[in-house]
């Protein structure tokens, strides 16, 4: 079916286009981007005839797709904390229309047949555009180079052993040497775990008053100057997940003056939520990188309102019951985020650290830029994936609502606003609530 999405504000930063327009799909492409788009009595009667299925969207927000460039979808190996038909939904149901896929799977998704495993999944579900990150190292062990040309040709879309840092600086060299060479990305998991060993929380005031074992800043700092040296010596992108501290945002930020070629990413936990929040030991605010403290939170935000971190991702990482209600050492870090991610970055527009555009470009343009992908863009002749959002819904999160198997969201019986009404991938509405 055809689709003519009507009145709505189009902000799509890829075209600087803040505006209302009205869009006209066909066969999944975006073929008219227009203010007014010309529509005779002769040609209405024809479109309804074929199928054409006009909505009236006044009052709502049209972006392009969000893509989400950090998720966990657990398939395969670990099936009862997600798979990527129950992750696919989650996307749609949160405004995603791509999201990328970390290779913590068992088997790691270090070889091709992983990698096509992943993508015939995703095609299966026929949901979300789904991009698989393949591993840096074999078995994410950090001793042998994944094969990184054959990966790239089986559809990964960059390298990561997210989860796991690269501890061999040679090894870190030669991948970010090789993946160079291929135009792909590599994503850093920043951690020095001689430092954060045994630690469960963030190292400060409240992990001392509490009791709980804690994780220096230090130990992803000092990661993050390590792999910064080595972008700059090889002239490699680089590209930062999860930051979490005023000390990698500093050191990012200074990076990116002297010109290497570094992008960054943070998530919406980390500007949204303290390590004052584990006072109640909920295993649900136990992430990793920790929740850090205030003075962190600060410059996270501080960080994204001048461009030092280009990407807001969800790290959505779902976990089964068993995991999480447990004691607090022994439980599983993360959250399940894609379907709050949205809404909780909407509140950095209507607290004016990013105007409207801005969080946009860090959810669209920006990951689809280092991803080398296809899309946030909604120019004539590409692909319709379309986020439409209500930026007036008030809503609950109920984690018993969510979509994805996971429920372990920090989050829970919070109030909102602004969400994602509308998903539409490859002209095909995925998702709807109005």
């Amino acid at each position: 079916m055809n689709l003519l999405l009507k009145g709505g504000r189009v902000v799509d930063p890829s075209r600087k286009k803040d505006a209302v327009e009205s869009l006209l799909i066909e066969n999944g492409k975006i073929i008219q981007s227009r203010k007014e788009l010309p529509r005779t009595g002769k040609a209405n009667r024809k479109e309804n005839a074929t199928g054409l299925e006009v909505l009236d969207l006044r009052g709502m927000i049209l972006v392009p797709g969000l893509i989400d460039m950090h998720t966990h979808l657990r398939e395969p190996g670990f099936e009862f904390r997600e798979t990527i038909a129950s992750g696919s939904g989650a996307a749609v149901a949160g405004g995603f229309t791509s999201v990328a896929c970390m290779p913590n799977t068992n088997p790691v998704n270090d070889n091709r047949s992983v990698t096509e495993f992943i993508r015939r999944k995703a095609a299966e579900s026929s949901l979300a555009n789904v991009y698989p990150i393949a591993a840096i190292s074999l078995k994410s062990e950090g001793e042998i180079l994944s094969e990184f040309w054959d990966l790239k040709d089986a559809g990964a879309v960059g390298f990561s052993d997210d989860g796991k840092p690269v501890v061999n600086a040679a090894l870190m060299r030669r991948a970010l040497e090789y993946a160079s060479s291929l135009n792909m990305p590599v994503i850093s998991h920043c951690e020095d775990r001689s430092l954060s060993s045994g630690g469960v929380m963030h190292e400060g005031f409240v992990s001392t008053e509490i009791g709980l074992p804690g994780i220096p800043g230090i130990a992803e700092e000092v990661m993050v100057a390590r792999d910064l040296l080595l972008a700059e010596f090889t002239g490699a992108p680089l590209h930062i997940a999860h930051v979490s501290t005023a000390g990698s945002v500093r050191l990012i930020r200074e990076a990116k003056t002297r010109g290497v070629r570094v992008s960054a990413e943070t998530a919406p936990h980390y500007f949204s939520l303290t390590d004052e929040a584990l006072r109640t030991f909920d295993t649900a605010m136990k992430v990793y990188p920790p929740l850090r403290g205030e003075e962190d939170r600060i410059a996270v935000r501080e960080g994204l309102r001048d461009g030092t971190i280009d990407v807001i991702a969800s790290d959505h990482a779902p976990h089964a019951r068993t995991d999480k209600e447990v004691e607090f050492h022994f439980a599983a870090s993360g959250i399940t985020g894609l379907e709050t991610s949205l809404a909780l970055s909407l509140r950095l527009v209507l607290e004016g650290i990013l105007s409207l555009s801005e969080l946009i470009e860090k959810m669209t343009i920006h990951p689809a830029r280092i991803l080398r992908i296809p899309k946030g863009t909604l120019a004539d002749g590409a692909d319709a994936d379309i986020t439409v959002i209500d930026p007036e819904r008030e809503w609950i999160v109920d984690r018993g609502l969510f979509r994805s198997r996971g429920k372990n969201s920090p989050f829970h019986n919070w109030p909102l606003k602004g969400k994602a009404v509308l998903t539409i991938v490859g002209g095909c509405i995925r998702y709807r609530d109005f």
